[in-house]
Formats: C-alpha cells, structure tokens, sequence
C-alpha cells in the first residue's frame, strides 16, 4: 500500500494527522495524571503537581497506601464485581429488543410506524432525572418491590437505553441491500429467520458500537446506583464518591480507586472500538 495514501485510495493528509495526535495526547494527559497521583502520598499531592513528578522522580514520595486502602478498607473487589453483574445485562438487554424492534422499523409494515419511531426519536431529548421520581414509586415497596435488587436497575437501563439503541440500528439496517431481504422473502424465510440469519449477522458493527457506548454509560452510572440499590450490592462507582469525605478527607484514595475502575472499560474499548466508529457513522448518515 502506498505511504501516501489510505486503504480506500485518498490521500493522507499531514494536518489531520497532527491534529488527531494532538488531540489524542491531550486526551490521554488526564489519565496520566490520574495514574501517577494514585501513586503520591496525600501530602505530596496537596502541595505540588503531578506534572512535577516527571522534572523531579526522586524528590516525590511515592506509596502503594492509595491501593492498600481502597482495597483493605472499603469492599472495592465486591464493587467491581457488582459494576459487572449489572453493566453485562443492562447492554445485552436494550440491544436484543432494539434490535427486534428495529428490524421491524426497517423491513416491515404496520400502522402508525413512521409517527410510532418519531416518538422513540422525541424521548431521546427527555433528561431521564425526570423519571426517578415515579420509578422510585413503581419499584419502592408501594409497588413491585424490586429497588435495592439488581433488577431494578437493569430494567431502568433497558428503558433508558433502548431509544438510542433504535435509533442507532434502525438507522444502520436501513442502509443494508434490501435486495438480500427481498431474495429471503423469495425463499420463503419467515421474519425471525430472515433477521437472526441474515440482518443480525450484518448489524454487527451497529450493535457492537451502542454496546460499547451502552456498558461505559451503565459502568459510569452514579444516580441510579445510589438511588435504586442497597449498600450490599453497590457499584464501584457509588463506592469512589463514599471515599471522598464532606471535608476532601480521602481524596488520595479516589486517585487510586478510579484508576482501578477505569480498567475494565478501557478493555471493552479496546476490544470493541474497531466496530465503534464504522457502527456509528454508518448509522448516522441514512434513515
């Protein structure tokens, strides 16, 4: 392949190229700092910059007490876990049903579809803090009972994500060759067949795209977690803002907390961020 240019044949261009690294090292500045503060006393961190640990190495005291305390004195490990328990199904739920439910957007007729996906669109806009008030109501003891259990919080992440998800695939199956459906209808294959054999398999990038924005979005939930779930089965995220006291008392120990829960997320990432972008801009420019 030539060095000059793309897979695809255009040309590379040098100031987009310095502007992506400049952005991705600014990015990346942050989490650094983040890094090596988790490994400063509070003292240290107190009365210099973190930035001043790379002039002078040897002039900083560094500790593995941040680790040792977010570990040993707060149940960071069960934390961890719980953020698993819960940001697994609450991805792979909305996107099974957005799924269903975009295909039918997409390759099938009913009544009111056009004024039906409009509305899905609409609720996009609606801040979901406006809902806790009757979700605590609807899952409280005065009615189904279910808050401080995890599926409580699956299914407010379900509702909450599953307009984006529509939009997301319904928006990327449109832009799939209605010819491949056609020749399936030819062939007689219901709708359950033509979508789990020939859409799902070509909505790949689609799903693993919103997957990805889906498990960081329920990974970094902090207001649902605190309100519709009990201390024994708290997140990891509820567990770093209980670190840091009302008079900045354990700021040392949400360095090293944070680090260790963005460890997980920046695996999916990594895994997944080659669907990531083609998902969503292929998603973006049709519907």
């Amino acid at each position: 392949m030539n060095a000059g240019k793309l897979k695809d044949g255009r040309p590379r261009s040098p100031f987009s190229m310095v502007v992506m690294t400049a952005l991705a090292v600014l990015w990346t500045i942050p989490t650094l700092g983040l890094f090596i503060t988790s490994f400063r006393t509070r003292d240290d961190a107190l009365t210099s910059g973190w930035w001043s640990t790379l002039v002078n190495p040897f002039g900083t005291g560094w500790t593995l007490d941040n680790y040792r305390g977010v570990l040993t004195g707060q149940d960071m490990a069960g934390g961890l876990v719980n953020s698993i328990v819960i940001a697994i199904p609450a991805t792979i739920i909305p996107i099974m049903f957005a799924a269903f439910a975009a295909y039918a957007f997409t390759f099938m007729k009913f009544p009111g579809k056009d004024v039906l996906f409009i509305i899905i669109v609409g609720i996009l806009v609606i801040p979901i803090q406006v809902a806790f008030a009757p979700m605590l109501d609807l899952l409280g003891p005065n009615g189904l009972n279910l808050a401080g259990d995890y599926i409580a919080v699956w299914l407010l992440h379900t509702g909450f994500g599953m307009p984006l998800a529509i939009y997301v695939l319904r928006n990327y199956m449109a832009t799939l060759p209605t010819s491949v459906i056609e020749s399936a209808k030819i062939d007689g294959c219901t709708h359950f067949q033509t979508f789990w054999r020939l859409v799902a398999p070509m909505a790949v990038p689609a799903m693993a795209a919103f997957a990805t924005l889906q498990f960081l979005w329920v990974w970094n939930d902090l207001l649902i977690a605190k309100l519709f779930l009990d201390q024994r089965n708290t997140t990891v995220i509820v567990l770093l803002q209980q670190l840091l006291g009302t008079q900045g008392q354990g700021a040392e120990l949400v360095t090293a907390g944070a680090f260790l829960s963005i460890i997980i997320p920046m695996i999916v990432f990594v895994s997944l961020q080659r669907y990531f972008v083609r998902g969503l801009t292929s998603g973006a420019v049709k519907g």
